[in-house]
C-alpha cells in the first residue's frame, strides 16, 4: 500500500514506530505476522516499540536502555 502511494518506489526497508500498544492481542499477532511475512520476502522490517510482548515474535533485536550516563544498545538474538 505504501509503495502504491509513493508512486511505485521500491521500498527495501520499512520502520514501524509504535501503534502496537493500542492493539488487542489478536490484532497485534496479525500485524506482526504480516510484518514477518514481508521479512520472509526479503524486505527489511524495523519495529520501534516499548511493547514487551513483541519480544517473543522478533528473532533479532536492538534494545535501547536508558541510564543516568546515557542510552545503551544491546543486541538480542533469539
Amino acid at each position: 500500500v505504501v509503495q502504491i502511494h509513493a508512486g511505485g518506489v521500491n521500498l527495501g526497508a520499512i520502520f514501524i514506530d509504535e501503534g502496537f500498544g493500542s492493539l488487542d492481542d489478536r490484532s497485534r499477532e496479525s500485524a506482526v505476522a504480516t510484518l514477518l511475512s514481508l521479512r520472509q520476502q526479503g524486505r527489511m522490517v524495523g519495529i520501534i516499540s516499548h511493547v514487551k510482548e513483541l519480544r517473543s515474535y522478533i528473532p533479532a533485536r536492538l534494545e535501547v536502555s536508558a541510564s543516568p550516563r546515557g542510552s545503551r544498545l544491546q543486541r538480542q538474538d533469539s
